[in-house]
């Protein structure tokens, strides 16, 4: 049988009550309304990245339901109806996520400006992590940086560009690792992003990575001064990524596509095929404000704040594979 006994003391409880109520007092300052949103729904998210953890029987649907990775698309169907700028602090789910900074069960924060663009967002999610940190965070100012720049200087190569050859040899493949990802150009850029040029972040300061390549847009806008990068944004402390933000994709024609183009993708690497949300999609076709949102790892920002390598520490209660 299993140790029944929790993964962390009262000790890191402590921390991450204390650590909660910094968060809700920078949004309260900011005047960002905290909102609820269902954690069970009959859609889920067509990602590439991101696979769902799916509720296959159940009395009270005839189609599986699925437990949501981020309440992204019901915060939207909020903002479609008139909200404000809101925020919410929830647990989400996701499957085939467990190591030492994964938990197929975690806290995400998740908010939303109204009006804010690329550099507004990133301003207010700096802010709100330093909040959350006090004097834990790093003293140095943020970097930010351009995805294609930081390919550039890390691997020699031109992101939006170079095809999967090319690629391939910045990584150094191997014929096996060839043969694994193929001519797909942005598992490539995954890979080189992940072992060349993350790595290399400062451990003394955040990192922002901005304007990833417009095939990665995934619903981001693509950025009005350069449609071939997104307005979309990472934000790292040395490899560890706190959070993924973007200026939202608003153009429902454009969000149906790009939700078929990853369920082509999904069917084409013999992953299964998600509903489509028809419920976001309403709400775009009615009216999407302008807006930027960011999705942030709670337990990866107290693993920062505690100095620790291991989301066990900050958790209550780790998930155990095992467990009979």
């Amino acid at each position: 049988m299993s140790d029944w006994r929790p993964a962390s003391g009262p000790q890191a409880a402590a921390s991450r009550a204390a650590m909660m109520r910094r968060v809700r007092e920078y949004f309260l300052a900011e005047d960002v309304l905290e909102v609820d949103t269902p954690a069970l729904s009959p859609f889920a998210v067509s990602d590439t990245q991101i696979e769902s953890l799916a509720v296959a029987d159940s009395a009270v649907s005839r189609r599986p339901l699925y437990l949501h990775t981020s309440p992204e698309f019901c915060m939207k169907r909020l903002l479609a109806a008139d909200y404000p700028d809101i925020f919410s602090i929830c647990r989400v789910f996701r499957d085939g996520e467990v190591g030492r900074k994964h938990q197929p069960e975690f806290t995400m924060i998740e908010w939303y400006r109204l009006g804010m663009g690329l550099a507004d967002i990133i301003d207010d999610t700096v802010s709100l992590i330093g909040n959350a940190l006090g004097d834990s965070g790093p003293e140095q100012p943020p970097a930010v940086i351009d995805y294609v720049g930081a390919m550039r200087e890390a691997c020699g190569i031109d992101a939006l560009t170079a095809d999967s050859a090319a690629l391939a040899d910045a990584a150094g493949a191997d014929r096996d690792l060839r043969a694994t990802l193929g001519d797909e150009t942005d598992d490539w850029l995954d890979l080189l992003l992940a072992t060349r040029v993350i790595p290399s972040f400062a451990t003394d300061r955040l990192t922002v990575l901005q304007h990833y390549p417009a095939s990665q847009a995934a619903l981001a806008r693509l950025c009005p001064g350069n449609p071939a990068v997104a307005d979309r944004f990472e934000v790292f402390l040395g490899p560890v990524e706190l959070a993924n933000g973007y200026v939202e994709l608003v153009d429902s024609a454009e969000l149906a596509a790009r939700i078929a183009c990853d369920n082509e993708s999904r069917a084409q690497r013999g992953r299964p095929v998600r509903p489509v949300d028809t419920a976001l999609l309403a709400a775009l076709d009615a009216g999407l404000p302008e807006c930027a949102g960011v999705a942030m790892g709670f337990e990866r920002l107290q693993m920062l704040h505690d100095k620790t390598d291991d989301i066990d520490n900050v958790i209550t209660f780790a998930f155990d594979p095992d467990y009979e």
